[in-house]
């Protein structure tokens, strides 16, 4: 019997507009900065030109490019304090591909749980499920700035929890978790002796003088998996570039790890003149600066423009590339999905629906990118407040 289709409201959206032939569409829904007025760092172009110039076309190691690892390592050596030698890493086609390694190998049975924060990225709703597993959630507080709910985790974590799920800064909410926020899950994670998987991959997209903390820093005795990558802060999502760690002093993940590493080594290898090119990556932080200063200026007019409309209200995001609005559709909409269907049909804007990320959590509520120029986001806003005017 085939697996059901993995549910994707991200990229769901584009089929139905597709079917729009006699309006502009405006692609809020996708978290990728080349789309718009970002471009890939000029010496990430030469060095993947000079990769391909030094005969790279060939397979390497499974684990990834020998350099590209050591490079890895000092990156998360230096940033986080990680705690971790060579075999501890493996380099994956994006964050994706570490996503289904991970819980390809470790759901086995409808009773493993997954406990995520909601709302999540969606892929892993959908990973899961495909894999058989159950999802548990733990709030994240709108009141709160999207702070996870200590006590709504805690109560959540069962016999049959496989992982506790962070992903900081937030997608699908733009949220930065305070450090004293995240020892304490950590804490928590401890004393159930449940291991933590981090996704880390807007670490350095952080505005609003936003102190961060990687989990590597906190988490010395709790088996960590930590996720993180290129696409974002290099601006290279189509290179499908990125790395996970183990960080586990005790070795309690060492049967999950082989596992992993064994399904590595069956896919062969991720993009050897990619690799090649990415290994110099960390060296050079110059464009990150402006790519905050950007998000920050388009965050703060998302803000602005979305509290000022009628049914609508959002929080502030302080990091990544979204925000996630909370809509009323009392009298108007059945659900979110409707809503997002609606504003599709009659602006031609692409929002992925609330609930896609979370049913408890995440429904009322859609997510927008905070990526397009500012006059570009004016002429969508404009459409949506005229048509929530009416609503």
């Amino acid at each position: 019997m085939a697996r059901k289709p993995i549910v994707n409201p991200i990229r769901d959206m584009v089929i139905e507009a597709r079917k729009i032939k006699d309006k502009k569409i405006y692609p809020f829904n996708i978290g990728d900065p080349n789309k718009f007025d970002f471009d890939t760092p000029k010496f990430l172009k030469d060095a993947l030109i000079e990769a391909i110039k030094q005969k790279s076309g060939h397979y390497s190691d499974s684990e990834g490019d020998s350099e590209l690892i050591e490079a890895i390592m000092k990156r998360e050596r230096e940033k986080n304090d990680a705690h971790i030698a060579k075999e501890d890493v493996l380099v994956t086609q994006g964050i994706s591909e570490g996503l289904f390694f991970l819980f390809a190998s470790s759901i086995s049975s409808k009773k493993d749980e997954v406990l995520l924060p909601e709302p999540s990225y969606a892929p892993y709703i959908g990973i899961i499920k495909f894999f058989g597993g159950n999802i548990k959630t733990y709030k994240l507080d709108e009141n709160k700035e999207w702070e996870p709910d200590l006590d709504s985790l805690r109560k959540s974590i069962t016999k049959n929890t496989k992982f506790i799920v962070i992903i900081n800064p937030n997608n699908p909410t733009g949220a930065v978790y305070h450090k004293s926020i995240l020892k304490q899950i950590v804490d928590i994670a401890g004393e159930f002796k449940v291991p933590i998987v981090s996704d880390e991959i807007y670490d350095e997209l952080i505005f609003e003088n936003t102190f961060y903390s990687g989990i590597a820093s906190l988490a010395r005795d709790v088996p960590s998996v930590i996720l993180n990558g290129f696409s974002k802060s290099y601006l290279i999502p189509g290179w499908r570039l990125g790395y996970m760690y183990f960080q586990d002093p005790l070795g309690k993940l060492d049967s999950l790890k082989a596992t992993i590493h064994s399904l590595a080594r069956n896919r062969l290898c991720a993009s050897t003149p990619i690799m090649k090119a990415c290994s110099i990556a960390f060296k050079e932080k110059s464009h990150i600066p402006e790519i905050n200063k950007k998000l920050k200026e388009r965050a703060d007019y998302a803000f602005k423009r979305f509290n000022e409309m009628n049914r609508l209200n959002s929080v502030k995001p302080k990091g990544a590339f979204y925000i996630f609005p909370r809509v009323d559709i009392k009298d108007r909409w059945s659900n979110d999905k409707e809503f997002c269907l609606d504003v599709l049909r009659n602006t031609g804007i692409i929002f992925p629906y609330g609930s896609g990320f979370g049913q408890k959590y995440g429904k009322n509520h859609f997510r927008s990118i905070i990526l397009p120029p500012i006059d570009v986001m004016q002429e969508a806003f404009d459409k949506l407040e005229e048509f929530m005017d009416k609503n």
